[in-house]
């Protein structure tokens, strides 16, 4: 398969899986009663009682009286249940300066976080962000990884990112799984989970993650589509390769198969067999552990960039617990003989009850899946046929969309084609208007000569009487006085023209 298709198809169920997971720390009660007894007593050798204990002391103590302003980071922050009872412990202890970017790919868990933090406005914020290709834009004083490091596929780019930002005196706080990729058992771990699964009755092999009974333990890859322990075994290498670790906690191995979600909740933690039992492996757990003949599966720790740090384990260093995943080995599983019956706590006939009793609640809740399945078809049926009947509607809308779409491109090319006439006669009506207001500025000055040309004719009639009188006086002037007739007249046409308009100024 292309990498790239791959990588998608991983990022994809990755989303789907996690999409309703509104309790991704819910754990079952068998596990709460070997944490309590036998990990908290670890943890509180260091001052704290719990993973989310741990994040909570050292961000506490890094924030100090609270007034430097403080900047974290949480990796793979999911539904920010963890991040947002930070944020209120640090507000509470008064260290009101601080922020907490929150990076989660599931953009439904991320806008969960973001409901549920209302009250925390200024202090948290919600990336969304694939933290294979993370590039930080800020410098923390901390940054934190709740089991989130399993789901990474590039440990190495994310590692020198998160170096890269952590200011000189800054902090990486991790809580995660660190065994076998797909949180599978290496073969000698294997080998040791078999022969106690053969002390089980069977109703202890009820897998309730995948929805089977295992006869014998299968070793199931759960990272064969997600991201889930995609590359768990390399968290740890890589981890004493790019820091210095100041506290370092490595915890179970064998006993995970007995407490997790897929089989932890076949047991009571109050049945005394059931409590003894997960007694008797834990401390196989921890022999085998500290012999060194298999490692453990999960870890607390503190890390920095100083390498001055002071080292803390209980009780097993971090290089110890590295497993070389070439070592050889192939594990003896037991297919003859799967049961151990002299180990059951109770006769075969009632265990055969509880496993009846545990077929029959299965059977009940396969009955209500079906009628959920039964009434969801119904459902779609019925939603089909609403959809096609919309579809028809939509198609015949969209057929009346169509033709009012060629009515309204037919009406605005007329719109367009009136808007240019309009135009055109905008120009020419400015045009007209420009040579009218010409005109009426020539017959303006017109008039104006033509007054003045009035007066000066009046003027030379009453010239030319005054003459044609001193003409009358004088004899000799009668040819002289004929001339000045002849002019009179013509004078006098020339009045006249210029008054009907005919006649030239000059």
């Amino acid at each position: 398969m292309d990498p790239s298709a791959d990588y998608a198809a991983r990022l994809a169920a990755e989303e789907n899986n996690y999409r309703e997971y509104l309790d991704v720390h819910r754990l079952p009660e068998i596990f709460h009663y070997w944490s309590n007894r036998y990990v908290r007593p670890k943890l509180e050798a260091f001052g704290f009682r719990s993973p989310d204990d741990m994040f909570r002391k050292f961000l506490l103590d890094q924030a100090g009286d609270g007034t430097n302003v403080r900047q974290y980071a949480s990796l793979g922050a999911g539904n920010c249940d963890l991040e947002i009872g930070l944020a209120r412990a640090l507000r509470q202890s008064g260290c009101a300066a601080f922020t907490i970017d929150c990076l989660e790919l599931n953009r439904a868990m991320l806008e969960r976080g973001r409901e549920a933090a209302a009250d925390l406005a200024g202090h948290l914020n919600f990336v969304e962000a694939d933290f294979n290709h993370w590039q930080p834009q800020s410098e923390y004083d901390a940054v934190i990884a709740n089991q989130s490091l399993h789901h990474v596929l590039n440990l190495e780019g994310l590692f020198a990112a998160v170096r890269s930002c952590l200011k000189t005196d800054g902090l990486f706080l991790a809580s995660d799984m660190i065994g076998r990729n797909g949180h599978r058992r290496w073969p000698e771990a294997l080998e040791i989970v078999q022969e106690y699964w053969r002390k089980l009755p069977p109703s202890y092999r009820f897998n309730h993650t995948l929805d089977r009974y295992e006869e014998l333990y299968q070793d199931w890859d759960c990272s064969g589509e997600g991201f889930e322990g995609i590359r768990a075994q390399d968290i740890l290498p890589l981890l004493v390769e790019s820091f210095h670790f100041q506290l370092f906690i490595g915890f179970a191995n064998i006993i995970d198969p007995f407490t997790d979600r897929a089989f932890g909740e076949n047991y009571d933690a109050g049945s005394a067999w059931d409590r003894a039992f997960i007694d008797a492996v834990h401390r196989r757990d921890e022999e085998e552990m500290i012999a060194g003949r298999i490692k453990p599966t999960h870890m607390l720790a503190v890390m920095s960039r100083n390498p001055a740090a002071r080292r803390r384990f209980h009780p097993l260093a971090p290089e110890f617990c590295i497993r070389d995943p070439k070592r050889a080995g192939d594990s003896r599983i037991q297919t003859a003989n799967p049961y151990e019956w002299g180990a059951w706590p109770h006769p075969p006939q009632r265990e055969l009850e509880i496993a009846c009793q545990r077929l029959q609640s299965r059977e009940e809740k396969l009955r209500e899946q079906y009628d959920r399945q039964r009434e969801l078809h119904r459902l779609f049926e019925e939603r089909t046929a609403w959809a096609l009947r919309l579809q028809e509607e939509l198609e015949s809308r969209t057929a009346w969309a169509s033709q009012l779409d060629r009515e309204l491109a037919e009406r605005t090319e007329w719109a367009q084609s009136l808007d240019r006439q309009v135009q055109e006669w905008s120009v020419w009506g400015r045009e007209t208007g420009a040579r009218l207001e010409q005109a009426e500025r020539e017959v303006e000055e017109r008039s104006l000569w033509a007054l003045g040309l009035d007066q000066e004719l009046k003027a030379g009639q009453m010239r030319i009487q005054e003459l044609e009188q001193q003409l009358g006086r004088l004899s000799w002037a009668a040819p002289l006085d004929r001339r000045f007739r002849r002019l009179l007249a013509w004078l006098h046409r020339i009045m006249h023209s210029l008054r009907r308009g005919k006649a030239s100024p000059v």
